[in-house]
């Protein structure tokens, strides 16, 4: 495949080493003191950029009918634009809070064992989210998942960010701290016990790694898909 880059800080980096090692090519690599560019000399788009640029990234992508991979969170209110818009043109994307493959199975974990513990109100969940002091964002997307997948499976209803939950509230503590990749986990917390699942991220080769396979499996696709679809976890 013929990458473009958008977004060219660690992330990118490290997405530039393992794609190259599996034999693709790198053509355009973008940051923000890059000109005006032709993103149709490519075979697929992989964004990695900034809050304020992926969306203006991922549109011009679906004009141009070139498939985009996005691991760029913080913009997601205008993620239904996007989606309109990539079926209108027949376009394809995929967005994911989180492209490593061990997160996705967490995902997944974290939904089953929300289902699991959905009529023992005696327990209080908890999430918590460490990243590195560069993450523009607060909380993760990856933590913001991870609330909305027990929403979607429990009594509770919205999630709230460094502050006291009410019982029908998710808290999410976040933490910034030096060289930290990324490391996620939910607690639930009785005066008997607690239940913890944890993700701990080694290295952003992980994320790098899940977002090349999404890119492989995109091209010559339409449509909006998740890491479910990538995965076949649906």
């Amino acid at each position: 495949m013929k990458i473009a880059l958008l977004g060219y800080g660690k992330m990118g980096k490290a997405i530039e080493k393992i794609a190259l090692k599996r034999g693709h090519q790198i053509v355009l690599k973008v940051d923000t003191k890059t000109p005006e560019y032709d993103i149709t000399k490519c075979d697929i788009a992989i964004d990695f950029s900034t809050p304020k640029t992926a969306f203006s990234n991922i549109l011009n992508c679906i004009n141009n009918h070139i498939p985009i991979v996005s691991g760029t969170t913080g913009w997601l209110t205008q993620f239904n634009d996007i989606t309109e818009l990539c079926n209108k043109n027949k376009g394809a994307f995929i967005y994911a809070s989180n492209f490593s493959l061990g997160v996705n199975i967490f995902f997944e974990l974290n939904e089953y064992l929300a289902k699991m513990m959905r009529q023992l109100k005696e327990y209080q969940i908890d999430i918590e989210e460490i990243h590195h002091t560069k993450k523009l964002d607060k909380p993760s997307g990856t933590a913001i998942t991870l609330a909305e997948g027990i929403i979607k499976n429990s009594t509770k209803n919205k999630w709230v960010l460094d502050k006291t939950a009410t019982p029908n509230e998710i808290p999410i503590t976040a933490k910034r701290i030096e060289n930290v990749p990324g490391t996620h986990t939910v607690q639930y917390n009785s005066n008997i016990d607690c239940i913890e699942i944890k993700h701990t991220a080694h290295s952003r080769d992980g994320f790098a790694i899940g977002a090349i396979i999404a890119a492989e499996w995109l091209v010559n696709k339409t449509g909006v898909y998740t890491m479910k679809d990538v995965l076949d976890l649906n």
